[in-house]
C-alpha cells in the first residue's frame, strides 16, 4: 500500500513537470513569435524613411554622410545599439554589402 501511495506521488509529480516543460515551451514559442513581429514592425518602420545610400568605394564624405543619416533615423525611432546593427547591415549595398559580410563573419568568429 506505501509503495502504490509512493508511486502514485511519483506519477503525479511527473505529470506536473511535464506540463510544466510544455508550459514554459508554449511561452517561450510565444515570446519568440512576439520578437518577430516586433522585428518586422521594426523593419517596416525603418525602412518607410528615406534612406540615405551608401555603396562602398573609396568615398569617406559618402561614407560619413550615410552614418549621420542612418543615426538621425535611429534617434528618431529610439533604437537600441542591437537594432542599429542589424538595420544598418540591412540597407548596404553592392560593395559595402560585401564588406559587412565579411566583417561580421571576422566578428562572430
Amino acid at each position: 500500500m506505501v509503495q502504490r501511495a509512493l508511486a502514485d506521488a511519483m506519477e503525479l509529480m511527473a505529470n506536473a513537470m511535464a506540463q510544466e516543460a510544455v508550459s514554459r515551451t508554449a511561452d517561450r514559442v510565444a515570446q519568440e513569435a512576439r520578437r518577430g513581429g516586433e522585428d518586422e514592425l521594426r523593419l517596416e518602420r525603418f525602412m518607410n524613411n528615406k534612406l540615405p545610400i551608401f555603396k562602398g568605394g573609396y568615398d569617406p564624405d559618402g561614407a560619413q554622410q550615410w552614418i549621420e543619416g542612418i543615426e538621425r533615423i535611429f534617434g528618431a525611432m529610439r533604437c537600441l545599439d542591437e537594432h542599429r546593427v542589424l538595420l544598418g547591415g540591412y540597407v548596404l549595398h553592392d560593395e559595402a554589402d560585401h564588406w559587412w559580410g565579411n566583417a561580421k563573419q571576422r566578428l562572430e568568429a
